[in-house]
């Protein structure tokens, strides 16, 4: 078995199934590195990720975005193809509509692994992080108006535990807001997007490094 196919059995070993509409209540969030932060209660908006692996050449890699500069929120911030669901969707369909929608991919070749740990954000929604395979990169052009780049990072760079830490901001008058960081070259992965890429490293890795900074 070759390295790529051992890590898609562990993977699909790993997820949740991707039938159906995904659980209602969120595994990890941004809540988890400030236990102290105040958390409304609230009815949380659905959303979906889509992860996508290329395993194509000679490692494993993971489709990115970076966001608009012209957004009205998260300009400039890196992050998954994904957003909101439709009424009547599934998270599986939501990621896949979202990924044709931002970077017009094409859904030849991918193949649907499962569902990794729900994510409650800051901002009120419970994202279901959709992790799907191909295995020759896909052809795909950023649509304009939603990303300024689309990229691709080493599935071990996001992997390694080494690679991750825990940053903070302040706002005035505000306590200290942590979360988890990746930074990969110029390109700062952090927020929502890095938790996700924590809460999968942690599932696959037994949860061992999970309390590690």
């Amino acid at each position: 078995m070759t390295d790529a196919a051992r890590l898609k059995a562990r993977l699909v070993k790993a997820l949740d199934p991707a039938g159906g509409a995904g659980a209602e209540v969120a595994a990890r969030s941004d809540f988890d590195l400030n236990p102290g932060a105040e958390r409304p209660a609230r009815q949380l908006r659905p959303a979906a990720v889509l992860i996508l692996i290329i395993a194509e050449g000679e490692e494993p890699r993971v489709l990115m975005t970076r966001r608009s500069d012209s957004l009205a929120s998260h300009t400039g911030q890196i992050a998954f193809p994904g957003g909101r669901l439709d009424p009547g969707e599934t998270v599986v369909e939501a990621a896949l509509r979202e990924a044709r929608e931002e970077v017009a991919l094409s859904l030849e070749g991918i193949e649907v692994l499962g569902l990794a740990d729900r994510y409650e954000t800051g901002t009120g929604f419970l994202v279901t992080p959709v992790v799907a395979w191909v295995t020759a990169a896909p052809r795909t052009e950023p649509n304009p108006e939603e990303v300024a780049e689309v990229f691709e990072v080493p599935w071990a760079f996001l992997m390694d535990s080494a690679n991750h830490r825990q940053d903070h901001y302040e706002l005035e008058g505000q306590p200290r807001r942590y979360f988890w960081a990746m930074p990969y070259g110029e390109r700062y992965i952090w927020g929502v997007t890095a938790g996700i890429l924590r809460a999968l490293h942690d599932r696959l890795d037994g949860g061992k490094d999970e309390a590690a900074a």
